[in-house]
């Protein structure tokens, strides 16, 4: 019996901002963001938007889709490390939604029996969701799952990080009947804790907030989106994870230079072209090339060999993330639908194709683990119309941009949305101070 994805779907926000119009304010060379990283979009959540609304749209659209039934998912696992509360799980905001609008069919709280739980640690949070669903459903093949991921990616403005910004969600369906992908059960893993990115609590002086009120938000809060991080130490941890989980999934799969047999290699993107840049270190190893020093460095990621390596493994699967930007959990399977939905426009057969992911979470872990495409990938790719979605969105100007990055606009600004929405936040009921009410508009 095998076991993997059964169907996919996913949420981009609507509004976007272009990277050139970032560039140039910021007094960036354009040519840098977008030819140096391959940035050429920022998705970007509206004033009601939020990793709960995105999760809930890709899993009504999932259930939409693909004629799910609620009674026949067993749980509902959502990686994230854009939580909304400490304690209660964003994964139980995503549920209630999805049960108010399917109420007048199914009754009320079709999810009623459905175990939900956020599982958290950087951008790898959703393999682990992933790993831990396929885990389950091996032990109980009668019974399905639904792993989501979604965040929404956010630096300080002006910072070193401004650019990689985004977000998104992408949920999967996981059963004893991977019509899209079959998983095998192999998984290399590294971990490390380190500091390279984190959202630590923060502690402020009630005279620094007095003495320099413009250096903060119109509102304060105390847990704040954006991150403590650096990023040429994350860049190295992110490829010393990997190289590690690779070694690692060498030795439990018994497979010898497996990324060979990988018709496309599937990465975590904080930026499009991250997969590429990190990836040298391992194909050097594995061809017994000298990667010492930075110079040898240059020539193996620009030797004939590499970059034809790159247009024929992982081109494909950085188209989208160059449209949306860092979507953290969701960004590794966001570059798995790209790679998917290319093969399906332009008629390419994968039925039978192995392809590699190399997951990656600062703090830090990665996974290494490969699936092999079904026999029905295209019937559940005819459904996503990513690329067409994408052209679809709203572009916002750079003054919109920073407005609501400030969190200084009260209305939203694709006044057409119809979808999930955060309409209000309790500020004075003691015993509810903070709980986030969501609606669904038609």
């Amino acid at each position: 019996m095998s076991f993997g994805i059964e169907a996919a779907s996913y949420y981009v926000p609507s509004l976007y901002l272009e990277i050139k119009d970032l560039a140039e304010e910021r007094g960036i060379d354009p040519a840098k963001l977008e030819k140096g990283l391959g940035l050429h979009k920022m998705g970007f959540p509206d004033v009601h938007e939020d990793a709960a609304t995105f999760a809930a749209e890709a899993l009504l659209k999932l259930i939409n889709d693909y004629q799910i039934h609620p009674k026949d998912i067993s749980r509902i696992y959502l990686g994230t490390e854009s939580a909304l509360d400490a304690a209660k799980p964003t994964a139980s905001y995503v549920m209630q939604m999805v049960e108010k609008v399917l109420e007048k069919e199914l009754g009320a709280r079709c999810f009623k029996n459905c175990d939900v739980v956020d599982m958290t640690f950087a951008c790898v949070g959703a393999v682990d969701a992933l790993h831990n669903s396929l885990d389950f459903v091996r032990v109980n093949p009668d019974k399905k799952a639904i792993v989501i991921a979604s965040d929404y990616a956010k630096y300080e403005l002006a910072s070193s990080g401004e650019y990689t910004q985004g977000g998104g969600a992408v949920a999967l369906l996981i059963s004893s009947q991977p019509d899209l992908l079959e998983i095998e059960n192999h998984w290399g893993v590294a971990t490390e804790s380190v500091f390279d990115f984190f959202k630590p609590r923060r502690h402020y002086k009630k005279e620094e907030l007095i003495s320099s009120p413009e250096s903060f938000p119109d509102k304060i809060e105390i847990f704040t989106d954006e991150p403590v991080f650096d990023g040429q130490y994350s860049n190295q941890c992110y490829q010393d994870r990997i190289r590690e989980a690779y070694q690692h999934y060498k030795e439990v799969s018994g497979k010898d230079k497996p990324y060979e047999a990988w018709k496309y290699l599937i990465f975590h993107l904080p930026y499009a072209f991250h997969g590429k840049r990190v990836f040298t270190e391992i194909y050097s190893l594995e061809n017994g090339l000298s990667y010492e020093t930075p110079d040898e460095q240059k020539t193996v990621a620009k030797s004939e060999n590499y970059l034809q390596f790159i247009n024929n493994k992982i081109e494909k699967t950085q188209r989208a993330s160059s449209e949306i930007g860092n979507m953290y959990t969701a960004s590794v399977f966001m570059a798995l639908l790209s790679v998917l939905q290319t093969s399906f426009n332009e008629n390419e057969e994968l039925a039978g194709e192995e392809i590699g992911f190399l997951g990656y979470g600062s703090g830090s872990k990665s996974k290494v683990f490969a699936g092999k495409i079904s026999g029905n990938w295209k019937d559940v790719v005819s459904k996503w119309n990513l690329f067409e979605n994408l052209k679809n969105r709203t572009a916002i100007n750079f003054e919109t941009y920073e407005k609501l990055h400030r969190k200084q606009l009260d209305q939203s600004v694709n006044q057409n949305y119809k979808g999930f929405g955060l309409q209000s936040i309790e500020l004075f009921n003691p015993v509810l101070k903070g709980a986030r009410y969501y609606a669904h508009q038609k």
